[in-house]
């Protein structure tokens, strides 16, 4: 039989099992030892391993960032969690300027094995302030690892091989993956850092996506079979490294491409990547590529303008058939009801605030 999981069960797993086999890895963080546990994500974690290794952080994360960073520097594994993405700029001083440079300014003979997990997404109209996708950000940073997970299976291995990692990663989770249920198995395994996942296959079009945004493509991807559209999705699940070679890969074979990330459009992870495919495989192209992004302006708090701030689905199907030069019918158009006749500021309606 099938072990199913949710996303936060798995993350839940992943902390656990760590600081089970390994006493130097410890988790603090605003709210970790509270009994709603972050999305589930770190219930019982307090009652197993007692406050000196589930630790509440006060409103300080610059200070805490740093202590934490030092616990590093001798011999611990700390995993410091952020509710919102938001809340690590205020840190950003000692995650950029000391975690990320470590390591290469004492030639490697010093480590900084620090993971920051830290939530991103919509919801409850919180706008502009609470919710930012900052991965291009950190992306941007030389000496820090940046995760996205979308499936369980990844969120619980990916968390584990970060954990472990000598060096700061951080650990981005889309808060609406936290309900979905996949395939988890028991014990400890690891999904390697730097490489992607090819989702589904497909011979005329690839499409590469980051966390939630890789539920959309497949969305996209199953309703444009109908019409005998064969999508090729890529889980990023890393953005850096970011595994260029099979992304390369599967736009040689297919010679279209589509990259669907949840930052802005400006600067973002889909410019970073396309760039790379123009550089690379630019002979290989059949059109001209697209992004699927947010638009450069500040998250908006009406949910009329959520409807249309954030890309979903059909904007992806109609990026596709654009390229294919395929010409919209009504099917697309009850598509695009359906998908707005889901709330479009939360996942399901058990998805309950603040954060």
């Amino acid at each position: 039989m099938v072990r199913k999981l949710k996303f936060s069960e798995a993350i839940n797993e992943a902390i656990d099992l760590s600081m089970g086999k390994d006493p130097s890895v410890y988790i603090i963080g605003e709210g970790v030892p509270d009994p709603k546990g972050i999305f589930g994500t770190t219930s019982g974690l307090l009652s197993k391993y007692g406050p000196t290794r589930v630790l509440d952080m006060p409103l300080s994360e610059n200070g805490m960032t740093g202590m934490a960073i030092g616990s590093a520097l001798v011999g611990m594994r700390p995993i410091m969690t952020h509710q919102r993405a938001d809340f690590v700029l205020l840190a950003v001083d000692q995650i950029v300027n000391i975690a990320a440079k470590w390591h290469y300014m004492f030639g490697g003979q010093a480590s900084v094995p620090l993971t920051i997990r830290m939530m991103v997404g919509r919801g409850w109209g919180q706008g502009a302030h609470h919710s930012q996708s900052l991965q291009s950000l950190f992306m941007h940073i030389p000496g820090l690892k940046v995760v996205m997970p979308t499936t369980p299976y990844d969120a619980k291995g990916l968390l584990i091989s970060s954990i472990e990692d000598n060096n700061p990663v951080i650990f981005m989770e889309h808060r609406w993956l936290h309900n979905t249920v996949g395939h988890v198995p028991e014990g400890v395994y690891r999904v390697p850092l730097g490489k992607a996942n090819i989702i589904r296959s497909g011979e005329d079009i690839t499409i590469a996506s980051t966390s939630y945004m890789t539920l959309e493509s497949i969305k996209a991807s199953e309703f444009l079979a109908k019409s005998g559209v064969g999508v090729e999705v890529i889980d990023i699940r890393t953005v850096k490294p970011l595994d260029e070679e099979l992304i390369l890969q599967s736009v040689k074979k297919t010679g279209r491409f589509i990259v669907a990330d949840l930052g802005w459009r400006t600067g973002g992870v889909g410019a970073e990547i396309l760039a790379r495919v123009a550089e690379n495989a630019f002979n290989d192209l059949k059109c001209p590529m697209k992004r699927i992004s947010l638009p450069d302006a500040p998250t908006p708090t009406s949910h009329e303008l959520t409807k249309v701030y954030y890309p979903r689905a059909i904007q992806i199907v109609q990026a596709v058939q654009d390229m294919l030069g395929i010409e919209s019918t009504k099917d697309d158009e009850e598509f695009e009801l359906a998908n707005k006749s889901v709330p479009h500021d939360v996942p399901d309606s058990s998805f309950t605030g603040p954060f």
